[in-house]
């Protein structure tokens, strides 16, 4: 398998792909995944957008990551930017790249595709904060929690209910190493392609 940086052409392309890694992922039902993939597509086109994609051998999508900078108007900031303390938006909010989407074929999870999707996906972002939100699960047994407390992820928000989503989610967050945050004379956390 082979770890590859993708331009939102790329994704786009491969939507097909995605949106099949994702339901498999999420175990999500077929009439989600169709509304799910509007929102992916719109997403390619966000500022600061970032993204990577593990394929096999022969070229099949085996998982995908992406993110962008968050800010007012988006419905996952504003949801989270609702739900916190003054001080606490300031702190996770100013400057955030949000990882909106990470995932991997059940049949290729267990093999570090996830580590290091997030690890280059990290890289790339730029600013000082980045924020997830991860259904609420048994810490010691979910894959996906074990590898965000490993790359230093913290409680930001816990038991967090999306509108129209019945399941808790938590909202993690980490600091960013200073040499991804932008020049005092860039605006404020947009970064281009």
């Amino acid at each position: 398998m082979r770890l590859v940086p993708w331009q939102p052409d790329d994704l786009l392309r491969r939507l097909d792909d995605v949106v099949s890694v994702y339901g498999e992922a999420m175990g999500y039902r077929a009439e989600l995944l169709q509304t799910r993939r509007g929102y992916i597509g719109a997403h390619a086109r966000r500022p600061g957008f970032r993204a990577v994609a593990t394929l096999t051998t022969e070229g099949r999508l085996a998982g995908f990551g992406y993110g962008y900078t968050s800010g007012p108007g988006q419905w996952w900031h504003d949801q989270v930017r609702s739900a916190l303390t003054e001080p606490d938006r300031h702190r996770w909010l100013t400057s955030c790249f949000e990882v909106v989407e990470l995932h991997v074929r059940p049949s290729a999870q267990g093999h570090g595709v996830g580590a290091r999707q997030l690890r280059a996906l990290l890289a790339m972002a730029a600013g000082a904060t980045v924020l997830l939100s991860t259904p609420e699960a048994d810490e010691q047994t979910s894959r996906a929690w074990r590898l965000y407390r490993r790359f230093g992820f913290v409680d930001v928000l816990r038991d967090f209910y999306f509108p129209g989503d019945e399941r808790a989610f938590a909202i993690l967050g980490r600091d960013l190493p200073p040499a991804q945050r932008p020049a005092p004379e860039d605006a404020p956390g947009i970064v281009g392609i």
